[in-house]
């Protein structure tokens, strides 16, 4: 049989058991195209670091002796993904798969540029219950900036995704989640990554909505953090408490985050410092830290429209255990002027400008203009 014949058969076939089981099928995603010409204090990273495709916190202190001044034209953040959503016998289910195809280097720009995709979101709700990948419980993304940056804010926002079991009643969420334990050698070093854990991280939140159209959530992390291998063996108690709203001004709206926390590592800045340090008998003691941004969004009129917005984090280090050598506080600020001739498509500018410092001071300082085309499917 003609493999178009099949193809037209399987397609027919599909929708045809999707009205009979009250199945809803749908393609989403986006296609975006980013040009970012960076500066680089202390001289570029090579063209498949992770800092030429977006900020990271603590990517960016360079590499001495190379060209400070770099153009990037990159597709990599597009994305798709595929939804159902379904009453069976009572019940709402819904499953979701999403990718894209950032942070790898696999790729080069030699020949074709071409990167490996990587799953974002794999999950399954039933009713109120959700199981698999997807943003942690303790993040809020739709308080997020409308930045044109990847994560935007990046030091100042929990985020992560990560497998767990999430239970939502109205607005009360509970979830255990995926444990990830990150140190810092005693004096300083290479990170140390335990995956060693049998504690589930706990997370609980609770989301808001006002008769204004003022959202907010308040949530709340407690983790065991666990080193177990042929050099330690420890265990030792992290937690984190997280506000993030979306408050209405007229037309406009101001985003805003702060986060404070002992032993988080992972949930914050990307990692940009970790959930403990090892003494010298080898034991660990949390590494305390916070957070925040704000970001203010002005809509010009119905077509055009700009987002200014400031992040921070600051990380308290016992030096004494820690050495001079790590990550301590991190900035960044953004501008952007973004228009929309038609709902799906955004073509906009933005500047940033970051800095990164260490204990003993050494900076790290990222000014980047970035140009995007974004095109929701």
């Amino acid at each position: 049989m003609d493999k178009k014949i099949i193809a037209l058969s399987i397609l027919a076939a599909l929708s045809s058991s999707a009205q009979a089981d009250d199945v809803e099928f749908k393609f989403g995603g986006y296609v975006k195209t980013d040009v970012m010409v960076s500066d680089y204090s202390n001289g570029a990273p090579s063209s498949g670091h992770i800092s030429r495709q977006f900020y990271v916190p603590g990517t960016i202190y360079g590499s001495p002796g190379e060209g400070k001044q770099v153009i990037d034209f990159q597709a990599r953040e597009s994305r798709f993904n595929f939804k159902t959503l379904a009453d069976v016998d009572g019940h709402k289910v819904t499953a979701f798969i999403e990718l894209d195809f950032m942070t790898h280097a696999d790729g080069n720009e030699r020949v074709s540029n071409s990167y490996s995709p990587r799953l974002r979101h794999a999950f399954v709700s039933y009713d109120n219950w959700l199981v698999g990948q997807t943003w942690t419980t303790f993040q809020n993304p739709s308080a997020l900036p409308e930045n044109l940056d990847f994560v935007g804010a990046a030091e100042g926002t929990p985020f992560v995704r990560q497998a767990q079991i999430r239970y939502t009643n109205g607005g009360l969420q509970l979830a255990l989640e995926t444990p990830e334990t990150t140190v810092t050698p005693y004096t300083g070093g290479s990170r140390i990554v335990s995956g060693t854990g049998i504690v589930p991280d706990v997370v609980a939140r609770y989301n808001l909505k006002t008769d204004s159209g003022a959202k907010f959530t308040a949530a709340a992390l407690l983790r065991q953090l666990n080193l177990d291998n042929a050099n330690y063996d420890d265990t030792a108690f992290g937690y984190g408490v997280s506000v993030t709203g979306v408050v209405p001004v007229g037309d406009d709206d101001i985003k805003f985050a702060a986060t404070y926390g002992d032993g988080m590592g992972r949930y914050m800045a990307l990692n940009f410092v970790n959930a403990a340090v090892l003494d010298a008998t080898g034991q660990m003691e949390t590494i305390s830290s916070v957070g925040g941004y704000v970001s203010y969004r002005h809509w010009w009129n119905d077509k055009w429209r700009s987002s200014i917005t400031a992040s921070g984090f600051k990380a308290d280090n016992d030096v004494m255990l820690t050495g001079d050598q790590v990550n301590e506080e991190s900035y960044s600020g953004y501008i952007n002027l973004l228009y929309s001739p038609i709902k799906p498509l955004t073509v906009g500018v933005e500047y940033m400008h970051a800095e990164n410092t260490k204990v003993n001071d050494d900076k790290g300082k990222l000014d980047r203009v970035m140009f995007s085309v974004k095109y929701v499917l």
